[in-house]
């Protein structure tokens, strides 16, 4: 039995009153998660350990079975994994997003939608004004880019920009950690660390409005990738494969356009599989990443399917552009990757779920229960005839928890 597991970051979601009182999940046309759900098993998992912000990373990483007190480092090190920069002991590496900073307020997490080489200019840009020995701007993708500080501690607390749409961000800006004040391994302070990031934010924002790439988007009245924002920072990761938890992945691969994710399966031993136009948006390419995953599983033993432009349409507070990204996650992922493997002589067994929800009211994540759906040839189903939210509370699997997860599906043989 092979596995896969198709995720769509952000996917869940709230009532909301214009959908007739139905979750997104709920009003989008979805025959083929839906036929999953009706001829499989379904349930709810919790995805966030208790003292954990609900980020994607944490999610992530809880549902491919970690123990996130073990192994948490922050979306950082996870960053730098993915674009291959190799950390050495003494780094702190920290996610640095590129934001539109507008009237004293985030208006947004990702500088206007950047493209990765719009991205690639600034970062370059950056690093040449304000890197030096100890300061390294390496670019990742499109607004989502890498710091690396030499001794610096990850002892901080930053606020994640995409939690905080349309909040001030100056009272936002970095702090140390309470009782974080001394020196250990060499490294700086907590204090020391959070005042040097401070600097950057506001030298990044002196430096990106001169720019012209900005003074050009100024003159047309369009979001300007205007300061950097730098977050949740971390050291290596001590992370197992995910193959000497489950003997039978001897071979496995990733399959997505975000650096975290792709850091994450780096960690797990899974081979990182790059598919032209990915880009973490509703314009991603879901044929290139669907045929990807199809061509894996022809070799391999689990893959790890992400798209994340559910996630990203939450952020924004767009319930159409929510739904288009569901229904394209349900006609031109599931559909074409079911009706091709449902027919192999090795059976695939297939998993559907979000990470967390995003409710588009709301604009950011919320540590609450996903539904998710387990499909293979020969499974016996339970009563649950739709996937969403509220269906899935009925489900054979009930309530499950963190590594409950993907235990219940890797015994799946």
């Amino acid at each position: 039995m092979k596995h896969i597991i198709i995720l769509g970051d952000g996917m869940a979601d709230h009532p909301i009153d214009i959908l007739g009182g139905k979750t997104p999940l709920q009003y989008a046309h979805t025959p083929y998660m839906d036929m999953l759900a009706r001829s499989g098993r379904t349930g709810r998992l919790q995805t966030i350990p208790e003292g954990f912000l609900p980020g994607s990373e944490v999610a992530n990483t809880a549902i491919l079975g970690y123990d996130l007190t073990s192994v948490y480092e922050g979306r950082g090190p996870l960053e730098a994994a993915s674009i291959g920069y190799e950390m050495q002991p003494e780094d702190m590496a920290i996610r640095c997003n590129i934001v539109c900073l507008e009237n004293g307020k985030i208006k947004n997490h990702h500088g206007g939608h950047l493209t990765t080489e719009e991205g690639d200019m600034l970062i370059r840009y950056l690093d040449e004004k304000l890197g030096n020995e100890n300061i390294k701007f390496i670019t990742g993708i499109q607004y989502r880019h890498l710091l690396i500080i030499k001794n610096g501690n990850k002892h901080l607390e930053c606020a994640p920009p995409h939690d905080y749409p349309d909040k001030d961000w100056e009272p936002l800006l970095i702090r140390p950690e309470k009782g974080c004040d001394d020196k250990h391994d060499g490294r700086m302070t907590a204090p020391e660390t959070a005042s040097l990031l401070n600097d950057l934010i506001l030298k990044s924002q002196e430096l990106l409005a001169k720019h012209p790439f900005n003074q050009e988007r100024r003159s047309r009245k369009v979001d300007q990738a205007n300061s950097i924002w730098p977050w949740s920072g971390g050291y290596r990761p001590k992370m197992k494969p995910l193959g000497q938890y489950f003997p039978s992945i001897k071979e496995g691969a990733v399959i997505s356009a975000v650096d975290l994710i792709r850091g994450i399966g780096h960690y797990a031993g899974l081979k990182i599989i790059d598919v032209e136009g990915a880009t973490g948006l509703a314009n991603t390419n879901y044929e290139g990443k669907a045929q990807a995953a199809i061509n894996a599983l022809r070799n391999d033993d689990f893959v790890f399917l992400h798209l994340e432009a559910s996630d990203e349409a939450g952020h924004d507070g767009d319930v159409n552009l929510k739904l288009k990204t569901i229904e394209y996650l349900d006609q031109r992922i599931v559909k074409p990757i079911y009706e091709e493997v449902s027919h192999w002589e090795e059976s695939v067994c297939i998993a559907v779920l979000p990470d967390h929800p995003t409710p588009v009211e709301l604009r950011t994540h919320v540590n609450e229960p996903v539904p998710f759906l387990i499909w293979h040839p020969g499974i016996k189903p339970d009563e649950v005839r739709e996937y969403n939210e509220t269906s899935c509370v009925e489900g054979y699997y009930g309530m499950l928890h963190l590594s409950e997860f993907i235990r219940e599906f890797m015994k799946i043989q």
